[in-house]
């Protein structure tokens, strides 16, 4: 009926199902049937044998009050296998007995009627998205459905019903059915407009190859006539191969531009092919094509200069480097590209220890950039040096900080160290106030657990707050998460229906799909998070699903949400074994899980790029030493991907590396995961009064924000399950 372009696969059953199914689809029948309907439909989408869909359909018989739900399952695993009329049958069925989830239903019956050419029935299915019990999470993709139906017998309305819903439409199948619907209107110069959008914005997936096949047609045909693409869209489609890290595709349709592009696009295009040169680590050979290209557009010429100033620094070329950083400072000095290029060049001396290099660089980007995003971490680094070093203006510095960048990361450390400056000096009161605030309004945070040790300090406890303190702490615009509500709105509640209802089906991809749907309009994020964490196949599923649907959850303090909530965020599994393994160490259970929870998420199968395993992310070679003490014998993969066996090694191995730091977590944390070397080196940098210095003092973010995070996490779980 259509090339293969027009023919839009429902993407929240195929390809979610390929990607939830498709590795349980390699693995043999099981010869026992589930317990439940919705094992034995995931086990028939799975593995569609005669024997499964039995399974399925002896459900129905001996449960009759879910016949329905049953009808929708088998109508959707035929879809899936192009059965359509098998489909259309069971959909049939199921439609009207299922009114608060008919939209699935009707969808997938219009779907199967599309690809099957029987269209006479699908406006009236159609109906049943449109009058959903809900907004449909299928609503825009229908109308790509009844735009297919119309597209043969009266194409021009098939366009006219896509622009009008033009915004509801999904990307990019929106776009290539209205390119498909041109076409049949018989509009080729309309068609390509919508074809070189697909293309040029979406450089990888089956639909951008269809429509590149698409546009070499049009191309072919059409000849002169053919709209050729805007520069600036080349480009775009040249720096989205970059992004993709497509960097040899990315230097070809750079290459590609030629005299006749406006100015502008053309130097871009030409420093950019440097830039992928770099990215391919050929920093050497970039730096010479970059320092020899001759740019005269400004915003190109800047580019060039801070392209030329990451090859040299990833040369160590400090001069080459520096050359370049002055040279934008020369010539553009307001450019964002020298921004990037003052964080750059005072990382590289950040890492080896040269403040008097990397200081001026940072003051210099906060100041002639202090609206970038990257301004409050630069001013974090000249104001924490201030105050490691005891500088007279250590508490001014500290106080802008938290006036100017009140909502940045580094807004609790900035409370702490300047509580810890006003201690020092005697001002027990105002050290309090800082304290305070920070354990309040922090309490889930590294420096939150860190107050609170210090409020219990006798002369902190004991001193009176000055008005002066409390005025300046007030004007802070400190920022406040939303509390988890325990009471549904009638619009969360029938989501989460209509997601039980799904997944009683088996249909769990579609459920996880309308309680995301429902955080994106009418429902309650928080208890969307619940269901959807609750619902995982495992607890290091739930977590993650959590992290992501509720990325302040730092910011709300335990009575902002239910309980439910807090165990699913920092969950407990192997609790008898983990705290038997740590008790066998010495160790404090919930310091260990801390570590797991940062390291591995609980995910027992977890494997780093590291080449670390399981729970603890143990090493092979690191295990095997240990393995023999513990009398575990050799040590393999499959050993370290078992709970137990990655408990007891990797409880020995912490025992023995906080040994070797002489009891100091925070140390032996950074050696987790950063090596022991790297911490040796760092602590010969600066002269420590506290680990919190120590801490704040480490140049890579990652284990920073790593031993701020398991020492949070250990608070956290220490708060929840004592």
């Amino acid at each position: 009926m259509r090339n293969c372009l027009a023919k839009i696969i429902p993407v929240l059953w195929c390809n979610a199902s390929l990607l939830l199914y498709g590795a349980a689809a390699a693995k043999p029948a099981q010869p026992l049937k589930p317990a439940d309907l919705a094992s034995r439909v995931r086990l028939y989408r799975a593995s569609p044998t005669p024997a499964h869909r039995a399974a399925v359909e002896s459900w129905a018989i001996a449960h009759p009050k879910d016949a329905a739900v049953t009808r929708l399952a088998l109508g959707v695993v035929a879809y899936e296998q192009k059965d359509y009329a098998a489909a259309i049958d069971n959909l049939r069925k199921a439609l009207p007995q299922l009114p608060k989830i008919a939209d699935y239903a009707g969808y997938c019956l219009a779907a199967a009627g599309v690809e099957c050419n029987q269209l006479d029935g699908v406006p009236k299915a159609l109906e049943a998205v449109r009058n959903a019990a809900a907004p449909s999470p299928l609503a825009g993709r229908a109308w790509l459905l009844e735009a297919r139906a119309r597209e043969s017998s009266d194409p021009a309305g098939a366009v006219k019903l896509l622009r009008d819903r033009y915004a509801e439409l999904p990307q990019p199948d929106g776009d290539a059915t209205l390119a498909e619907c041109y076409q049949a209107a018989n509009s080729p110069a309309q068609a390509a407009e919508f074809y070189q959008r697909v293309y040029y914005h979406y450089v990888t997936g089956d639909v951008a190859t269809r429509a590149a096949a698409a546009l070499l047609t049009l191309r072919d045909t059409m000849g002169a006539a053919y709209p050729q693409p805007l520069p600036r869209q080349r480009l775009d489609r040249a720096d989205r191969l970059m992004s993709a890290h497509l960097y040899r595709l990315a230097r070809s349709e750079y290459e590609s531009f030629v005299d006749q592009v406006p100015e502008l696009e053309r130097e871009q295009a030409l420093v950019r092919v440097g830039a992928c040169d770099y990215r391919e680590d050929r920093a050497a050979q970039a730096f010479t094509y970059l320092n020899r290209l001759e740019t005269h557009e400004p915003e190109a010429d800047a580019e060039r200069l801070y392209w030329a100033a990451e090859c040299a620094r990833h040369t160590g070329d400090d001069s080459g480097m520096m050359t370049a950083v002055r040279a934008l400072a020369d010539k553009y000095a307001k450019s964002p590209w020298r921004m990037k290029a003052l964080v750059a060049s005072a990382g590289r001396y950040l890492v080896s220890n040269r403040p008097d290099d990397y200081l001026p660089l940072y003051e210099a980007a906060f100041r002639d950039f202090p609206a970038d995003p990257a301004a409050g971490m630069c001013h974090w680094k000249v104001t924490f040096q201030a105050y490691l070093h005891g500088k007279p203006d250590a508490v001014e510095l500290l106080r802008e900080h938290l006036r100017s960048y009140p909502l940045h990361a580094t807004t609790g450390a900035a409370l702490y160290f300047l509580g810890r400056q006003l201690e020092a000096d005697g001002d027990y009161g105002s050290a309090r106030a800082c304290f305070r605030l920070l354990a309040n309004e922090f309490e889930n945070y590294y420096y939150g657990g860190l107050a609170r040790k210090r409020l219990g300090e006798p002369r902190i406890q004991s001193a009176s707050t000055p008005a002066k303190i409390s005025e300046f702490l007030a004007s802070i615009p400190l920022p406040q998460a939303r509390p988890v509500p325990v009471q549904a709105t009638p619009a969360t509640a029938l989501r989460i229906e209509r997601s039980r209802a799904l997944r009683i089906a088996g249909l769990s991809d579609l459920a996880d799909g309308e309680l995301r749907f429902a955080a994106r309009t009418d429902g309650q994020i928080g208890l969307l998070a619940i269901e959807l964490a609750a619902s995982a196949d495992a607890p290091h599923q739930g977590l993650r699903l959590l992290k992501v649907m509720t990325p302040d959850n730092l910011s709300l303090k335990l009575d902002q949400a239910p309980r439910r909530f807090w165990e699913l965020l920092y969950p407990l599994p192997y609790r008898a074994d983990l705290t038997a393994a740590a008790k066998r160490n010495g160790l404090d259970a919930f310091q260990v899980a801390g570590l797991i929870r940062q390291e591995s998420e609980f995910d027992p199968r977890a494997e780093s790029a590291a080449a670390a395993f399981g729970l603890m992310q143990v090493r092979p070679g690191t295990a095997r030493v240990f393995a023999r003490k513990l009398g575990l014998g050799r040590v393999n993969g499959k050993l370290l991907f078992q709970p137990l066996a990655n408990l007891k090694l990797g409880t020995a191995i912490l025992r023995s590396m906080l040994d070797q730091n002489q009891g100091n977590l925070e140390q032996t944390l950074a050696a987790y995961n950063a090596g022991p070397n790297r911490v040796a080196e760092w602590l010969t940098w600066n002269q420590y009064r506290e680990p919190a210095e120590f801490v704040e003092s480490i140049p890579f973010t990652e284990t920073r924000d790593y031993v701020q995070t398991v020492v949070r996490n250990a608070d956290m779980y220490r708060r929840i399950y004592k």
